[in-house]
């Protein structure tokens, strides 16, 4: 199952594997590479030094090509230097104008891609130079920068970049979403919530178990956990912060209930507390479930834990014969 997108990328099946921040690292990166993907580091946030110990850790895992994630929403030239030092040949922007940083990318060498959430905001990312663009429906877990679902948004944004490639965001995590967002026009896509149940996901064997045991209805898009970034909307799980803050009537920050409560730890970060914007990760310790448990309205189509490699070929085996079968080949 080979796309534009899989010739632009150089890659064998259309599925990126979404950059999540604290999830994942070079183990899930470089599975999702090695069973024909695309995986994702997200090193937005790190040190220079732990930025390319990250990149070169992924690439003794595999031979294949991988991606670095950058959010706009700080400055990147450092890190994008680094990258691009490193022979990275695909970079991920996210959360801003991405056009002061595509000129130098293009020059290291590296392919841009672009999280847009309108058919405008694409249109303007693609006149200042980016390669692909990643359309983000609402329904995506984590950081959500729109208010359109991925049905809509994914013609919409085709459209208007058409012939630039597109890949679909949000609500997809079977071969039927696949299947789905290339019957729409888009060359891929982008899944997050599945891969956190995997093995190689790296998130905290309780996150893990309430993604397993929630339905398509127990995300919540909010502004809650914003300490450590304020005013970004995200989808997380609906948990017992999130509950108590309603039944408080909503207040504004400073004003919340438990706010300054640490109400975990994490080995490499210290205390957490809560409505902070953190991913539970295998070191965490104390209550998981009031944490911000990021995860996308696909998430009631997570029922098992899979290795990632797995996750890959369940999803284009089952797009491919869901392809045929309507094309009654």
């Amino acid at each position: 199952m080979k796309t534009e997108l899989c010739n632009r990328l150089k890659i064998e099946v259309p599925i990126i594997q979404a950059a999540m921040g604290g999830a994942g690292g070079p183990a899930l990166a470089a599975a999702v590479s090695n069973a024909g993907g695309l995986g994702m580091l997200a090193l937005w946030g790190a040190d220079l030094t732990v930025l390319r110990d990250q990149i070169r850790r992924t690439r003794s895992l595999t031979s294949r090509p991988f991606g670095v994630n950058l959010n706009l929403q700080w400055s990147q030239e450092e890190r994008l230097q680094v990258c691009l030092e490193e022979g990275i040949p695909v970079i991920s922007l996210f959360w801003g104008d991405p056009a002061p940083l595509v000129e130098k990318a293009h020059a290291g060498g590296a392919i841009v891609l672009h999280t847009s959430s309108s058919a405008a905001e694409a249109r303007r990312s693609v006149d200042g130079g980016v390669d692909v663009i990643v359309a983000q429906g609402w329904e995506a877990g984590g950081h959500v920068r729109g208010s359109v679902a991925t049905l809509p948004l994914i013609p919409s944004v085709c459209d208007a970049v058409s012939p630039t490639p597109v890949i679909a965001a949000g609500g997809i995590a079977d071969g039927r979403g696949l299947a789905a967002v290339l019957a729409l026009g888009a060359a891929g896509a982008w899944i997050g919530t599945r891969f956190l149940a995997s093995p190689e996901g790296g998130i905290h064997r309780r996150y893990q178990e309430r993604l397993l045991q929630s339905t398509e209805d127990g995300t919540v898009l909010t502004t809650l956990f914003d300490i450590g970034w304020p005013d970004a909307p995200h989808r997380v799980l609906r948990n017992e912060t999130y509950e108590q803050w309603i039944d408080a009537g909503m207040p504004q920050s400073g004003k919340r209930p438990g706010e300054g409560e640490v109400v975990a730890t994490s080995k490499r970060l210290g205390d957490i507390v809560r409505y902070r914007s953190y991913t539970a990760g295998v070191d965490t310790e104390g209550d998981v479930d009031s944490l911000s448990l990021w995860a996308g309205q696909s998430v009631g189509l997570v029922g098992s834990v899979k290795s990632a490699g797995e996750i890959v070929h369940e999803i284009v085996a089952e797009a491919d014969a869901i392809l045929r079968r309507l094309s009654g080949s």
